[in-house]
């Protein structure tokens, strides 16, 4: 078996762009997904329903909606639209790659996207002539996403998403953000999340603002489901299929990025720094680390203070 063959089965589930139009006619109702979304209005005019409260949209207008963002419409009458899901993780790497010299690594990225972009929700006004130029790119994107993921037709597809980007993003929002220089090092946070892109469901969506929001508690599986009201077994699948990982597995991440930041910025003992992102055994906490960053705890110290010095 090649390894293309190997990994089809993956293809088919996993892709960091996916296009797709449509046209509504009904109403609704606010949903999230763990994903960032850029919805294209193409014809007709609706009220969205989100987190900048309702929102009139028509022809020329662009959406622009951060992963786990709640939004619904109501038509007037009817809209289509072409909309982009782009997995977080590989927005954060374009991130990434476009203020390398100011970031530290991929983990300094994404706290540094979410203060960039403090506005989850935005509705830019190309106007019809500006966005109508993108309609052939959004159109060939669409039509790359029917015929599912490939390898052979990822730079094609890439470059068609930088084209949009290129032309939507001076009309994005963003916070000012002073940072330090630094020079960047390789990291990563593990492997890509393998799943479709779909409405997260609300008892997931609790469960992550719950973890998100006291990762340094010792949360066990049961407590966790218990607080979202589903079964241990329930909230374990639910969550994989939203997230590509498991809720236990998802904490590990949030601890390795706290870790990562306090190893960055304050000067505390390794040992300190574990627990107080929760993690009691240096032994278990080292080797977490080590599987979503690259490196050791003191490894990975190391290497920020020489690329600081440097």
């Amino acid at each position: 078996m090649t390894f293309r063959q190997k990994h089809e089965d993956e293809w088919a589930e996993f892709r960091p762009v996916l296009a797709q139009t449509r046209s509504i006619r009904s109403t609704l109702r606010p949903v999230a997904y763990d994903c960032v979304k850029l919805i294209f209005v193409r014809a007709g005019s609706a009220i969205l329903l989100s987190e900048f409260g309702e929102q009139p949209v028509t022809v020329g207008d662009v959406v622009t909606l951060g992963a786990n963002t709640l939004c619904g419409s109501e038509p007037d009458g009817f809209i289509t639209a072409t909309t982009l899901y782009l997995d977080r993780g590989y927005v954060i790497d374009q991130v990434f790659w476009q203020h390398a010299a100011w970031l530290a690594d991929r983990l300094d990225a994404q706290g540094f996207a979410d203060e960039l972009y403090s506005e989850p929700a935005q509705i830019l006004q190309l106007g019809e002539d500006r966005a109508g130029m993108l309609m052939p790119w959004l159109d060939e994107m669409v039509a790359l996403s029917i015929d599912g993921p490939s390898p052979d037709r990822f730079y094609r597809m890439q470059a068609l998403l930088f084209a949009v980007l290129d032309v939507i993003t001076p009309y994005v929002k963003t916070t000012p953000v002073r940072r330090t220089q630094s020079q960047r090092i390789a990291t990563w946070l593990g492997l890509p999340h393998h799943r479709r892109f779909a409405p997260l469901r609300t008892e997931v969506r609790e469960a992550v603002e719950l973890l998100r929001s006291a990762p340094a508690q010792q949360w066990t599986l049961h407590e966790l489901a218990a607080a979202v009201h589903l079964s241990p077994s329930q909230l374990g699948r639910v969550f994989v299929d939203a997230y590509g990982k498991t809720p236990m597995t998802y904490l590990a991440t949030l601890r390795a990025q706290e870790l990562a930041r306090l190893l960055r910025e304050t000067d505390l003992p390794i040992e300190v720094a574990m627990r107080e992102v929760g993690w009691q055994s240096r032994g278990h906490a080292a080797r977490m680390f080590r599987q979503c960053v690259g490196a050791s705890p003191t490894r990975y110290r190391q290497l920020i203070r020489q690329k600081a010095e440097s």
